[in-house]
């Protein structure tokens, strides 16, 4: 199938996703319901041929955009997005090419030198940025001030820095488009996948990214990378657990920001350690959220069901996302409160399943690496929730 662009849509300023926790391909923001992310093509036969019962549990799919690097009459580089034809409902472009602005200022250079960050510390023009969650990640690289800081700690659980963003998304964009400019002329059109912002409706989303599963190289995977992948299993909590923390970042109430950590964290953990950053995930910094196990662990057991009736599906190198809201809901008039969570698998460039597009081999029976991963991951919020 060809598909052209449309020639007649705006291009869109895309945007650094603040909330992206783990992964090493850059999530990228496209407008406050929609995130875009380099297109795979495994990734993307597998969304356009998701079983109905795995929907509620993945984001949806809204189809696909060309991206293209942009450069201004000053030597400043941005991405810009154009729909396509075969996208699937309307978009709302974003507003903030402010914040795009000055994003462009962190990546890249000219005339062999950094662009001067000096020129964005106008007041008048700091005043006039719209106070988005995407200008306040942007301003806090300017050292100015901040909305909402994170704490970041480090593989030893250290405390190295705040900011107002979760650094592993920033990490991703530099590393992203610094590859693009270095390797493809500037012109030349990428392919996204247009996906559902599954964090768009929390106000401090605490977000929990877990690499599932036993096993974690593709079925295509070279001997080194498979060799390299099952070293970092058998050295971590996958192989003892089925799962191992790829990233997280959960909102501290006393402190008011975010406290992230990532993958390099989470290779680290030990079991006992795994459960304690569970515990961790779950904590406000003022009280353990006692109130979220049982929404999670009933989500959780839902998907376990779906995924034991996937025959033949192996979701290799996967994550799943555990969400909630940093900040608790009032009180309905009934005296209860409106718990919200989310579970949702993300990151499907190395599944595999019978009539896939690249299928190496043909596998009886669900994934026993997920399932063994999901059975520990529920045992274990069930001792918390004997333990309390």
């Amino acid at each position: 199938m060809v598909v052209q662009d449309s020639v007649d849509a705006p291009g869109v300023p895309l945007e650094p996703f603040l909330h992206q926790v783990g992964g090493h391909l850059s999530v990228m923001k496209y407008d406050e319901h929609t995130v875009c992310k380099p297109l795979i093509s495994q990734e993307q036969r597998f969304y356009e041929s998701l079983p109905l019962a795995m929907k509620r549990f993945t984001p949806q799919y809204k189809g696909t955009i060309t991206v293209h690097l942009r450069k201004d009459s000053r030597g400043r580089l941005s991405l810009v997005a154009n729909p396509l034809t075969e996208n699937r409902g309307p978009f709302t472009v974003s507003t903030e090419s402010a914040a795009v602005a000055i994003w462009q200022t962190l990546q890249q250079t000219t005339g062999g030198g950094a662009l001067p960050l000096a020129q964005w510390q106008h007041p008048q023009r700091a005043h006039s940025l719209k106070e988005s969650p995407a200008t306040a990640l942007l301003r806090s690289e300017l050292r100015l001030k901040a909305q909402v800081p994170s704490l970041v700690e480090d593989a030893n659980g250290n405390p190295t820095e705040k900011g107002s963003f979760n650094p592993w998304g920033l990490h991703c964009h530099r590393a992203h488009l610094t590859r693009l400019c270095a390797e493809y002329p500037e012109n030349k059109r990428h392919r996204f996948l247009l996906l559902e912002n599954v964090v768009s409706q929390y106000k401090h989303p605490c977000i929990l990214d877990l690499k599932m599963g036993t096993r974690q190289h593709g079925d295509d995977a070279s001997e080194e990378k498979k060799a390299r992948h099952m070293r970092k299993c058998a050295q971590s909590t996958s192989a003892r657990l089925g799962m191992r923390l790829c990233g997280m970042q959960v909102y501290q109430t006393d402190k008011k920001h975010f406290l992230c950590k990532d993958k390099y964290y989470g290779r680290k953990l030990s079991v006992e350690g795994f459960r304690q950053a569970l515990y961790q995930f779950l904590h406000d910094g003022t009280r353990f959220r006692m109130e979220l196990l049982e929404p999670i662990q009933h989500q959780l057991q839902a998907l376990l069901l779906v995924i034991r009736s996937q025959s033949s599906y192996r979701f290799y190198s996967s994550s799943l996302l555990i969400i909630y809201d940093g900040q608790e809901t009032p009180q309905t008039p009934h005296g209860t409160n409106v718990i919200k969570v989310d579970v949702r698998m993300i990151d499907f460039a190395h599944t595999t399943y019978k009539g896939s597009w690249n299928e190496h081999t043909t596998y009886d029976g669900p994934d026993p690496g997920y399932i063994f991963g999901l059975e520990n991951l529920i045992q274990i919020l069930q001792g918390y929730t004997n333990s309390c």
